[in-house]
C-alpha cells in the first residue's frame, strides 16, 4: 500500500447524476437501477447538493416495494422536489487528495460519499464501499 495513493486510483469517475429539477421517482429508478446510494446534484458541471438512498426513503415506501405504480410513494415524490430533500451543505475532495486523507474524513464524518471535486467540476464520487474493496485488495 503506497501512502500517498490518490483518490483518483479508486473514486468512480462515470458519476450518475441528478439536475435540482428532476423528479424524486426518476431519483429512485436511478438508485434501484444502478445499485447505487448517493447521487450529486449538479448545475451544469457544479456540484449544489447531495442525494442519498436515504433520503428517499425517508419520504417514501421505496424499500418495502420495488412496484414502480406505488400511489402513496407518486403522492409524496409529486410533494417534494430534489432541492427540497437533497444534503445542501455538502464536503468534496480533490482528485489529488490521498486515498487516506478521504478515509479519515468518511470515517470521521457522518455519511458515506464524498464528490470529488477539480477546479469547481464534478469528476467523480467515491463511497465508503469503495474503499473497503480497496482495502480487500491489500490482502
Amino acid at each position: 500500500m503506497i501512502r500517498k495513493e490518490p483518490i483518483s486510483m479508486i473514486m468512480t469517475q462515470d458519476v450518475i447524476t441528478l439536475k435540482k429539477t428532476d423528479n424524486l421517482e426518476t431519483a429512485e429508478q436511478l438508485f434501484k437501477h444502478h445499485k447505487i446510494r448517493h447521487i450529486p446534484v449538479v448545475s451544469g458541471e457544479l456540484i449544489i447538493g447531495m442525494l442519498s438512498y436515504t433520503d428517499l426513503l425517508r419520504l417514501s415506501f421505496a424499500d418495502v416495494t420495488n412496484d414502480n405504480d406505488s400511489s402513496a410513494d407518486l403522492m409524496v415524490y409529486n410533494t417534494f422536489t430534489i432541492g427540497q430533500v437533497m444534503k445542501r451543505s455538502i464536503e468534496t475532495v480533490s482528485s489529488s487528495n490521498s486515498i487516506k486523507e478521504v478515509a479519515e474524513v468518511l470515517a470521521t464524518k457522518e455519511f458515506h460519499a464524498l464528490p470529488v471535486v477539480d477546479n469547481n467540476k464534478l469528476v467523480g464520487i467515491v463511497t465508503t464501499t469503495d474503499l473497503i474493496k480497496y482495502l480487500l485488495k491489500q490482502f
